[in-house]
């Protein structure tokens, strides 16, 4: 059904000429191909751009959340797939204007604040890292450093180039270059990882500033997958049976040791996690389920009796 819409096509090949993803390209497809069934569905019939009303994807929005019963952050990002489709097409004198601006997303519940690793749980990483076989010890030790000692996101990670990488004496830092939201920035790396880092290129006889920083065994850059399996592999290796320890958890857990040692220094801590947005960074304020619940047993008022 989708081949036969004349607009579906174009709006992609916008998405691309905007420099999104490939991966984010096909969650915009996957989205909008939920309101088309939807739509058509309803009305026996594709939906026309041009004929589209507020009341639409009112009913669309309704119907995810009553019916479908789905989370109010999926249901937001299909409406913003629509809403950004009507906006190109609105650009493009395809409708005379976005019915979508005024359709309200649906009310989200306050995330709770990330769950990064404890001194113990990150010690036993360390450790199974630098115990790897294979030859692998080197390159796993400092994968684990970077991602712990920088906050980076994976798919940062598996894009670092030896060229991207400054180590001197007393400093170091990494280039990012096209992170999310194609952004560039600079992370000053410290003396623990630029050991680590030094260590693995002594053995590492790449030369060239386009060499990956991180290879497979099979001598290619390590791609998101491989990294991500890296680091489930040495999370059971290191016996941490916490559910939810994943290579992102290392982010969290840079970001949380920054907060603890920079107090209220938010600004600093987005401009090294590369968040265009204080909101994003926010998150690693909230109080946890077990501060609040210490707080409370620590409540000063004696109500017994």
């Amino acid at each position: 059904m989708t081949n036969t819409l004349p607009w579906l096509q174009p709006f992609l090949d916008r998405l691309a000429a905007d420099d999104l993803s490939a991966a984010t390209r096909r969650g915009y497809r996957y989205d909008l191909q939920q309101f088309i069934a939807w739509y058509a569905a309803l009305h026996s019939a594709p939906p026309e751009l041009p004929r589209l009303t507020e009341h639409d994807l009112i009913g669309w929005r309704q119907h995810m959340l009553t019916l479908r019963q789905l989370k109010a952050s999926t249901i937001n990002r299909r409406l913003e797939a629509v809403r950004r489709l009507l906006r190109w097409a609105e650009a493009s004198g395809m409708v005379a204007r976005n019915v979508a601006t005024d359709v309200k997303t649906v009310r989200m519940a306050r995330d709770r604040k990330p769950v990064g690793l404890g001194a113990a749980e990150v010690h036993g990483l360390l450790r199974a890292a630098g115990e790897s076989s294979h030859g692998l010890a080197r390159r796993n030790y400092a994968l684990v450093q970077v991602m712990l000692q920088a906050g980076l996101r994976v798919g940062e990670v598996a894009a670092l180039r030896r060229g991207d990488i400054t180590l001197r004496d007393r400093t170091g830092a990494l280039r990012i270059r096209h992170g999310k939201g194609l952004r560039d920035r600079e992370v000053p790396l410290n003396a623990t990882v630029r050991r680590a880092l030094r260590q693995l290129f002594e053995k590492d006889a790449a030369t060239q500033p386009t060499d990956p920083v991180f290879r497979s065994t099979r001598n290619e850059p390590m791609p998101v997958r491989s990294i991500q399996n890296t680091i489930a592999a040495l999370v059971r290796r290191a016996g941490l049976s916490r559910p939810g320890i994943t290579a992102h958890s290392l982010r969290h857990t840079f970001a949380l040791a920054w907060l603890r040692q920079h107090p209220g220094q938010l600004v600093e801590l987005a401009q090294l996690l590369g968040h265009e947005s204080l909101d994003t960074t926010a998150i690693y304020t909230r109080a946890s389920r077990e501060d609040l619940a210490r707080g409370v047993e620590q409540t000063p008022f004696n109500l017994d009796g």
